[in-house]
Order: C-alpha cells, then sequence, then structure tokens
C-alpha cells in the first residue's frame, strides 16, 4: 500500500525511509534532504533516556505535555526501547529545551500538524541544533514548502515510525488545506492540533464547514476511549459558548463547573477523550435533536447544523 515509514536507528542518525509510490511526495522528500548527523550521533552508542517526573506512560509510549506562548501546548513523545523523542507542534524553542532538559530525552523528529507560525515557529532551530528529522503535511496551499526544514511530507493513511512507536496520519482539512493529525492507535492517543478542541473546533481559514466537518468525524470515529491532544488551552471559552447552542446538556452543563475549577487551579484540561467530546462538544454532535432545536434546523444535515454552530461561534 502506499505507506511512509519513519525509521530510527539506534547506531545512526534519525534518516528518513520512505517506502511510497506517491511521485509528489518523493519529490517533497528529495528536494529536503535528511540532515546530517551530529558526532555524537555518529558515535554508533544507543541513545539513553531517563523518564523525567512530568512525563506520562501507556504501554511504551510516554507523553510529556508542556505549555509554549500564551496558550499552546507542545508534547513530547518518546520511545524507551529505541531513545527516539518527537515534538508534535514547536511553538517555542525555549520550553521545548527544557522540556527535553527535565526528561533526559534526545530529539530526534518533529511531527507537524500544519503550517501556522504558532506550529512550526521552532522547526529550524531545532533542526539545526538536534539535527532531527522534520515530518509535515504535503497537502497545504503552499506544498511541502510551507513547512520550515521539512524532510518528509505526509498524508492520509501513511504511517509514521517513532523508534519502535507507529502513528498513521490524518488527513483533517479545514483550519488549514493540509492539516494533518497523528493517531497512535496501539497506545490510544490522537495528536490533532487545531483541528479539534475540547468543547470546541479550529477556525475555517482554508476549507469550508463541510470539510471540517469530515475531518472530525474521522476523528470522532475513533474509539471512545483514545486520548486527543489539541494544541490549545481553549477549554473555558468553548465550553461558555456550548452552553448557548446546547443548554439542557447536564453533562455539558456539569462539565463547565469542572473546567472553571481546574483552570483557577491552573489545571491543563488538554487531553480530553473522543467519548467526552461526543457528550459535549457541539461540534461534535450536529445530530443532537437539543442542539436542532435551538438552532431552528431540526430538517438540516449535520453539515449545515455544523456550519450555523461554527458561525455562532465565530460570532461569540
Amino acid at each position: 500500500g502506499n505507506r511512509m515509514r519513519v525509521l530510527l536507528s539506534r547506531a545512526l542518525a534519525p534518516v528518513a525511509r520512505v517506502s511510497r509510490p506517491a511521485p509528489s511526495s518523493l519529490a517533497a522528500r528529495s528536494a529536503h534532504p535528511a540532515p546530517r548527523a551530529d558526532p555524537a550521533r555518529r558515535s554508533g552508542r544507543p541513545f539513553r533516556a531517563s523518564p523525567g517526573p512530568a512525563a506520562s506512560s501507556t504501554g511504551a509510549m510516554q507523553v510529556h505535555q508542556f505549555p509554549c506562548l500564551s496558550d499552546n501546548y507542545a508534547f513530547l513523545l518518546h520511545d524507551p526501547a529505541t531513545g527516539a523523542t518527537a515534538v508534535v507542534d514547536t511553538p517555542e524553542v525555549a520550553p521545548i529545551e527544557a522540556a527535553l532538559r527535565e526528561t533526559g530525552w534526545k530529539l530526534t523528529h518533529i511531527l507537524n500538524t500544519h503550517w501556522h507560525a504558532d506550529h512550526t515557529g521552532g522547526n529550524a532551530e531545532l533542526k539545526a541544533r538536534h539535527g532531527c528529522v522534520v515530518v509535515g503535511p504535503r497537502g497545504e496551499r503552499k506544498g511541502a514548502d510551507a513547512i520550515p526544514g521539512v524532510d518528509v511530507s505526509v498524508g492520509q493513511d501513511d504511517i509514521v515510525n517513532i523508534g519502535s512507536i507507529e502513528a498513521k496520519v490524518l488527513d483533517v482539512p479545514g483550519h488549514t488545506a493540509g492539516h494533518v493529525a497523528y493517531h497512535f492507535a496501539e497506545h490510544s492517543k490522537v495528536f490533532v492540533g487545531d483541528t479539534l478542541f475540547a468543547m470546541g473546533c479550529g477556525r475555517l481559514f482554508e476549507g469550508d464547514a463541510a470539510t471540517m466537518w469530515r475531518s472530525i468525524q474521522k476523528i470522532i470515529n475513533l474509539p471512545r476511549d483514545t486520548a486527543v491532544y489539541c494544541a490549545h488551552e481553549y477549554t473555558l471559552a468553548n465550553a461558555r459558548f456550548a452552553v448557548t447552542v446546547d443548554p439542557e446538556n447536564e453533562a455539558l452543563r456539569k462539565r463547565l463547573l469542572e473546567t472553571k475549577r481546574a483552570r483557577d487551579a491552573g489545571t491543563p484540561t488538554v487531553p480530553t477523550t473522543v467519548g467526552l467530546e461526543l457528550e459535549t462538544n457541539p461540534f461534535c454532535r450536529p445530530a443532537s435533536l437539543g442542539i436542532r432545536a435551538l438552532l431552528g434546523m431540526a430538517g438540516a444535515t449535520d453539515a449545515e447544523v455544523f456550519a450555523e454552530t461554527r458561525r455562532r461561534k465565530d460570532a461569540f
């Protein structure tokens, strides 16, 4: 099949090896050669990693989440078996470097979800420092060049390996034309960038509502216990809007109160889960009779209800 693998060798630099027939992808790959190994990587010694106290693990995959900029999150993903470590998006270099020091992990990959500067702004500096492989979407309007320093461009159903950890790429356009998510099925985690938020969704900068609704369906059709890692702490503002279009939803009202308490305590509300979003996120619930009744759209399609909900959020 049309599958791509980004493989890490314990003895060599993390050079991406690609196996897929798509000419455009190969062209993008050859235009951005993999980074040269630094002397430590060429030594042949395996990477050593010792997870820090803020790192959580499920099975083999460890995730370290931390804030960047004013309301972004970044995530280090670590494979203890090989020492491979990826960061999902690069909003800001200093917090990423601090997280690497705290965990003792060595950065080998960058996984970009989309081209916006608060997701790719640290690519060039981190790649220059660490010689890491940059993986990003191939479908942005400017193509591979939209992602600074990109080595491997990916799209729907491509497979990305961070050491022994495997992710499947989902195309989730709408916020941007080429936005992707990374689904680690074995570890029940999906990293969705700015497509889906806790009780919200991304603005439609480069796609229409029907496109975004199709993208969100790919995420909410994953198993209900899948942890959803979104890229911003927008949850309280999203909840305050959500209750205006779904006021009879008891689970939503309860979650609004829980979110207020969490944010008052400085506690992150990310990750969420597919199941929780299906219960409380109006952008995942256009079939809801209560939402449809409030909007006066009993006979509309799900995409039309989603579009009206997004329009109201834009004006909220």
